[in-house]
């Protein structure tokens, strides 16, 4: 504290904004590895088998050994790629996916004394962080075609183009779908959206339509059966995946994955209250060090069950054609959703004109 006192404003935003980042983005990477252990033991029961078992006590280790062994793996290059885009199409899958979690309050506040007052447990405090974050979701299709057209092979050409067209059909009917958060709310800011969530309830119980289209959309934003086209194995030997190795492929798997936690967190956030619990008080910002604590580790717990929702249905629903995906998308999801904004501001403007 005594470091602080030396410190101006603007130099102690900055130290407290990297100390937040750093912790993030660690939490996130360990979230991202254990994330996939818990998706092969899911797997494993659903399959009625073994999972990981062997690294550490009951195979939690796993993620350590499969770090270790994508370092050590041969990184080959094939001649026939466009090196350069072929390099930089990891990069850009994982970027986006890690830029989004910088809005997203992830708990309420900690008081730290009257010298740094009551910090806010969100990186970035945007007044306009939903609109932040689907310009940065919409972003990481690109490292995907970019893939499909670096590694000059047809099957990741392929998978780049139906990126590209499911991101095109499902991204329209995700930007609608939270329209009537905005008209509930009246404001953009994801942190106002909370204490909206506090003194009114959660907005599932007002907009479940517009949660249903979201999650909806964020499996296939997040190319996760049964919209995994993109790289679905038995057509096109893994898509955008099938020339990479070593951490370059480590690097779209961990994208994946930080795109789960990433749309769960932005589900959490907008329809299921975000870092409150309508019991005991939780629904207040912090007041002490303790219950700050307390609103991180609900919010957690609130990611976690929404991740392991995508791993359940991934090992559970088949894949969809790729005609059934596009008729989804445009003939169902799309008229339903601006359906949804208008029965949503009818509703609005009747409230207020009998108010």
């Amino acid at each position: 504290m005594t470091l602080f006192a030396y410190m101006s404003p603007t130099q102690l935003f900055v130290v407290l904004s990297a100390i937040k980042i750093v912790a993030v983005f660690s939490v996130v990477m360990a979230a991202v590895a254990y994330a996939v252990l818990a998706e092969r033991k899911i797997s494993a029961f659903i399959q009625d088998r073994h999972g990981p078992n062997r690294v550490g006590p009951f195979g939690v280790l796993q993620p350590v050994a499969d770090g270790v062994k994508s370092f050590l793996k041969e990184d080959f290059t094939p001649a026939h790629v466009r090196k350069a885009y072929f390099w930089l199409a990891p990069m850009i899958t994982m970027i986006p996916s890690l830029l989004v979690l910088a809005v997203i309050p992830f708990g309420s506040q900690i008081p730290l004394g009257a010298q740094l007052g009551n910090v806010k447990m969100v990186i970035a405090d945007l007044n306009v962080g939903i609109l932040y974050t689907f310009g940065i979701v919409s972003l990481g299709v690109y490292g995907i075609v970019l893939a499909g057209y670096a590694s000059n092979s047809k099957y990741p050409f392929l998978g780049g183009i139906r990126s590209s067209a499911q991101l095109i059909s499902y991204e329209i009917a995700m930007g609608m779908s939270v329209v009537p958060v905005f008209l509930i709310v009246g404001d953009l800011n994801l942190g106002r959206v909370i204490s909206f969530q506090a003194g009114h309830g959660w907005l599932i119980v007002y907009a479940p339509v517009s949660f249903v289209i979201f999650l909806i959309a964020g499996f296939a934003e997040t190319n996760r059966l049964p919209f995994d086209l993109p790289e679905s194995e038995q057509e096109l030997v893994a898509g955008y995946n099938t020339e990479y190795s070593s951490m370059k492929f480590a690097l779209f798997f961990m994208g994946e994955y930080a795109n789960m936690i990433a749309v769960s967190g932005m589900m959490v956030t907008l329809f299921l209250g975000g870092w409150t619990l309508p019991l005991a008080g939780l629904d207040k910002p912090a007041a002490s060090i303790g219950l700050g604590l307390i609103h991180i580790a609900i919010f957690a717990g609130k990611v976690a069950a929404l991740v392991g929702l995508f791993i359940w249905v991934r090992w559970m629903w088949p894949r969809f054609r790729y005609d059934q995906l596009m008729d989804l998308g445009w003939r169902r999801l799309l008229p339903l959703a601006l359906a949804n904004i208008v029965l949503t501001a009818v509703i609005l403007w009747l409230a207020g004109a009998v108010a």
